[in-house]
């Protein structure tokens, strides 16, 4: 069911489906939860656990590792049952179990095995997702649903920040007390999820494996996928731009509030920039915001004072809002539905793989030849991704 309405003069307006809102619900939800616990969990493994900052590291990267290979299997067997609604139940609800569960840890390893845990949930749930928001919206509005969803998911960012904020003054540093609490939100986020949103089949027939699913993707979606595989080399983690701000005179103790701006900014521009791109076009919108990718990579190169730098992450947070719609609703636009789930599957996985060696890369260039080496050495590489995308231009399929 979708909600419509009209401009002055008659003109039809695009709206969002009652799926793709429900299913920003459920991620501004679950979002809240997660961002209640996870800026914790550094300071309560040390701290309360006695774990070291290796078994941190460890974590952590098991966590996002583990999250990247699964999207593409969970992504092919909704193309292989057609159905998109149990998985993601099952990604989130797994998510959600974990939960309560992180107040009763002891030990680092219980830590690690329900991040692990943590981490399944969203790779089997985030290919499947992304498949049923492009689904349930039509062609000529699939960029503005997948602003809306990305917005409402940092809407949760910036809600869970604050609600950790006012719970560990509130239970005066009680970290249990504060990830029971956190479970609240995650079983509204599984309510909305069970009552609101609806199954939708994925035309076409059932592919029988991976081979069969990638077979119907197309050779525009894997010039596509290159691109965004270079561009994604030079996509490093966003730490190190905090770390840059820390060397820039911002003091640590306001680098919270820089991050919730960071993520302001995402949330406000998200829906803006997914309505433009299906206005305008996905590549030129893409290629508009790697180009300021590049710019405010070499920014943060130049250096400045405190207000630069609260600047830039203002940018930075228009150049997500430009991109992250547009190139989700791009995966759409380049294959046939019967395979959707398969492609956000590879999508996701070649941002998780590259993510690892792009990081590796800019903390290598940034300890041997300083940090300008390392910014600029990651806008070079958004440079000419963007230049690739805007020569090869995918199309999309009619």
């Amino acid at each position: 069911m979708s909600i419509s309405g009209r401009l002055r003069g008659g003109a039809a307006t695009p709206r969002l489906p009652r799926n793709v809102v429900a299913l920003g619900l459920v991620s501004l939800l679950n979002d809240a939860s997660s961002e209640i616990i996870y800026p914790l969990l550094p300071v309560f493994m040390t701290a309360t656990l006695g774990a070291s900052l290796t078994f941190v590291g460890l974590v952590e990267g098991a966590a996002e590792s583990t999250s990247s290979l699964l999207k593409l299997p969970s992504g092919w067997l909704s193309d292989r049952f057609r159905r998109r609604k149990p998985l993601v139940v099952a990604g989130y609800g797994l998510a959600t179990a974990t939960r309560p569960l992180l107040a009763l840890a002891t030990a680092g390893w219980h830590v690690l095995g329900l991040r692990f845990l943590d981490r399944v949930g969203k790779g089997v749930r985030t290919a499947p997702r992304d498949a049923l928001i492009a689904e349930s919206a039509p062609s000529g509005a699939r960029g503005l649903a997948f602003g809306f969803h990305r917005a409402m998911d940092h809407a949760g960012a910036i809600l869970g920040a604050l609600l950790a904020a006012g719970l560990i003054w509130y239970f005066k540093g009680d970290y249990r007390t504060v990830f029971w609490a956190a479970s609240v939100p995650a079983l509204a986020a599984i309510a909305v999820l069970l009552l609101a949103v609806r199954e939708s089949r994925a035309p076409g027939p059932s592919p029988a494996g991976l081979g069969a699913g990638a077979g119907p993707l197309g050779g525009e979606f894997k010039k596509y996928l290159g691109v965004l595989l270079i561009f994604t080399l030079g996509n490093s983690s966003d730490a190190f731009l905090l770390l840059r701000a820390q060397q820039s005179g911002v003091e640590v103790a306001v680098i919270p509030l820089l991050w919730a701006w960071l993520h302001l900014s995402k949330a406000m521009s998200s829906v803006v920039g997914g309505g433009l791109s299906d206005r305008f076009g996905r590549v030129g919108l893409i290629t508009g915001g790697w180009l300021l990718y590049a710019a405010i990579y070499a920014g943060f190169a130049a250096g400045g004072g405190p207000g630069w730098v609260w600047a830039l992450f203002g940018v930075y947070g228009v150049y997500f809002g430009l991109t992250e719609g547009a190139e989700r609703a791009l995966v759409a636009d380049l294959v046939p539905a019967e395979v959707r789930g398969t492609a956000f599957g590879f999508y996701n996985l070649v941002i998780g793989v590259a993510a690892l060696p792009a990081s590796l890369m800019v903390g290598f260039l940034w300890q041997r030849f300083g940090a300008e080496a390392a910014l600029l050495t990651g806008a070079g590489l958004s440079l000419l991704a963007a230049v690739l995308l805007l020569l090869l231009r995918p199309a999309a399929r009619q």
